[in-house]
Parts: C-alpha cells; structure tokens; sequence
C-alpha cells in the first residue's frame, strides 16, 4: 500500500474527489495519509481533518527563496514515507531539489488540454478566461507528471470537454472540475499506484 501526500492551497474540491474515490475503493494499492496545505486559510484542510487525513501547512510567504520553502516542505515529508504526491491546486512552485527528490513521483492536475493553456503564469480562472479568449471550441483537462518545467512533465492522462456559448470563466471551470479533473486525478493516481505507468522519456504508457 503506498503512502500518498496530496498538496493544497484552496479550497480543496480535487482533494475531496480523491477522499471520495478512496472511500469508493477506486484508488487501488494507495492511502492518503498526509495533506500540506501552503495557506492555512485552506478550506482544503477542513475536507482532510474531517477524512481523518493529518495535515501541515507550510506557508510560503514566510520564506524568501524557494530553496528555503523547499527545505521546509521536504522536511514535512521526509520521514512519512511518502511514495507519491499529489499536486491538487497546489499555487506554489516546487523547485529543482524538491522536484528530484521526489522524480516521477509526483502528479499535478492542470485545467487544460496541455500543451494548450499552460505554462508559467496559467493557473486557475486564468486558464479558462484564456480558453474562452481564444475562441477554441473544446477544453479539458491534463494529468500528468511533475518536471523542472511548469507543465512540462510526461501527461499519464487527458479528458476533453465542451466549451459552451455563453459560457464564463466560473461555469467552465465548473465543468472542467466536474467532467474532467474530479475523473482523471483519481485515475491516475490510481494507476500510479499499482504500477501501471510506464515512462519513456516524457512519454507515458499505460500497462
């Protein structure tokens, strides 16, 4: 059974649809047994306290470099044995020494189709007032592995969704979370955890 971290800043919905499939029994050979949150207004860490999961907060405005944020972060999972981790609307950026320590072990959920709407600076509602700029007729979501470069890592899994006239950066979103991310977070999470994803460079296989 391995060991799962999710990481936090908000209000937590693709945490509690990782709750809710566990309670399901759809994430096979894995248990989320430490949530860290980077704000400790996260309504996030109410959804774990509540699952029984223990929880950190590790705030990173209380330090100046992201070398520093890292060291104290690896120093809440150090010792927890934690085999994967995952990134469930986690708004800060994990640096090089945090992100080699844990290589091919941690999964982040992007609100777009990747490589489309991502990169620095595209996160959240940002994402969905870009896809509804741009006039595409068709959005989703991504998960996928976590590297030095934002968004960049090997994607285990994808789902697409409509855009809909008259949509607004709260509705789609909405429905991005709903028919996208809620789905293929837990999947592939699961998938991880009964070693099913084969990686071969920045490509994934699914066993």
């Amino acid at each position: 059974m391995l060991n799962i971290a999710v990481f936090v800043s908000g209000g937590g919905t693709n945490l509690q649809a990782l709750i809710d499939a566990q309670e399901r029994g759809e994430i096979k050979n894995g248990k989320i047994t430490f949530v860290l949150a980077s704000n400790s207004n996260a309504y996030a860490l109410q959804r774990a306290e509540r699952a029984g999961i223990e929880t950190a907060v590790v705030s990173r405005r209380e330090f100046s470099s992201k070398e520093e944020y890292d060291k104290a972060v690896l120093s809440e999972t150090e010792g927890r044995n934690i085999d994967l981790i995952v990134l469930a609307g986690f708004l800060s950026i994990l640096g090089e020494s945090f992100i080699s320590r844990y290589r091919n072990k941690i999964i982040n959920i992007h609100p777009s189709l990747i490589p489309l709407f991502c990169g620095d600076g595209f996160y959240g509602k940002k994402v969905h007032k870009a896809v509804l700029d741009s006039g595409v007729k068709v959005t989703g979501a991504t998960a996928h592995f976590v590297n030095e470069i934002t968004d960049g890592g090997a994607i285990i899994l994808q789902k697409a969704v409509p855009v809909e006239q008259g949509d607004t950066e709260d509705i789609l979103q909405y429905r991005v979370m709903r028919c996208a991310e809620w789905e293929i977070l837990p999947k592939a999470v699961s998938l991880f955890c009964e070693g099913r994803i084969k990686i071969a460079g920045n490509k994934t296989e699914i066993l």
